[in-house]
């Protein structure tokens, strides 16, 4: 049996605007499991990018326990959570969030810094991980001299630098043409396939959800129904 790797139990966010609650979150249930592959979907103002938050300890619960490998993750500081995060967990966004001034594999090697990894270990790691996704002859590129699809791979590499369990993937494609949507996609499926890593996708994009082994649908905050793809 595949042990939990991240459980929120009835996760609710609330920002207050002014004189106004807004429940981002309603009652939030969902658990993932080792080496799973879960998207995540749901219409604008779902609160998938508030779960996101939630999963990839970016931002605490008003309300309810996030558990990841069974501790409660709820009550830890900002910097306790970085941590954690940068540990346990690779993130890939839709704008890339590369910066400009570095180049591939200085944008790689960075996560690996704030971990405490040796110079010599962050260029070798950073090198093989651009090679991975295909840009060993870009380590050099600057993003401003490479592709949207090329930024994005550079980007995987990145949140794979300090070897995470799991990968969270926000709008992974949102940003690229369906072919190289359709490249990026294949080595996040490489990566739940060949590395066995834990991938949460969130998606608007039915398209994408059907290589995931779970879809969960998200409306007004809470989980309202579940959905297992047949392999």
């Amino acid at each position: 049996m595949r042990k939990s790797v991240i459980k929120l139990e009835n996760v609710w966010k609330i920002y207050k605007m002014g004189n106004v609650e807004v429940n981002a979150l309603q009652g939030l249930n969902l658990e993932v499991k080792e080496s799973e592959f879960v998207a995540i979907m749901g219409p604008s103002g779902s609160g998938k990018s508030t779960a996101v938050n939630m999963i990839g300890c970016l931002d605490v619960p008003s309300k309810g326990k996030i558990l990841l490998d069974n501790h409660d993750i709820s009550k830890l500081s900002e910097s306790e959570l970085a941590q954690i995060r940068g540990r346990k967990i690779g993130f890939i966004f839709q704008q890339f969030n590369l910066i400009p001034t570095l180049t591939a594999l200085e944008n790689v090697m960075l996560p690996m810094i704030f971990q405490g990894v040796n110079e010599e270990e962050r260029v070798e790691r950073a090198t093989q991980l651009l090679e991975l996704v295909e840009l060993g002859d870009r380590v050099h590129h600057k993003p401003t001299e490479l592709s949207g699809g090329q930024q994005q791979r550079v980007a995987i590499a990145r949140a794979l630098a300090n070897k995470p369990e799991v990968i969270i993937a926000d709008e992974p494609t949102g940003n690229l043409d369906s072919k190289t949507g359709t490249i990026v996609l294949d080595f996040l499926k490489k990566l739940h396939a060949k590395e066995h890593k834990t991938i949460i996708m969130v998606t608007h994009d039915a398209n994408l959800s059907r290589v995931a082994e779970r879809i969960e649908f998200l409306k007004d905050g809470a989980i309202v129904k579940s959905l297992n793809n047949s392999r």
